[in-house]
């Protein structure tokens, strides 16, 4: 049986432009592109398993940040602070 995501993503014009700005960006960090393009493929209608099969990630990747976009719009998107020791190199 396959499976269907409860959270339906509908796009302003504002928030499908930033995606779209976001996922052609070659500057970003690799995670941020992958990340806008998996919004825009799910606000097309592309189930979590297509959509993990075109971008080579697995299923529950692209069920996280369906859902995080869902319930915070773009912010979602950012990275969050992580807990632990600070890194000792610099990015």
């Amino acid at each position: 049986m396959p499976r269907k995501s409860p959270y339906v993503l509908r796009l302003t014009g504002n928030q499908r432009q930033e995606l779209e700005a976001r996922s052609r960006q070659y500057t970003l960090p690799y995670r941020d592109v992958v990340r806008a393009k998996i919004i825009l493929m799910a606000a097309d209608g592309v189930d979590n398993d297509e959509i993990a099969d075109r971008l080579n990630t697995r299923r529950e990747i692209v069920s996280k940040w369906r859902k995080r976009f869902f319930e915070e719009g773009l912010v979602g998107l950012e990275e969050r602070p992580r807990g632990g020791r600070p890194p000792v190199f610099s990015p």
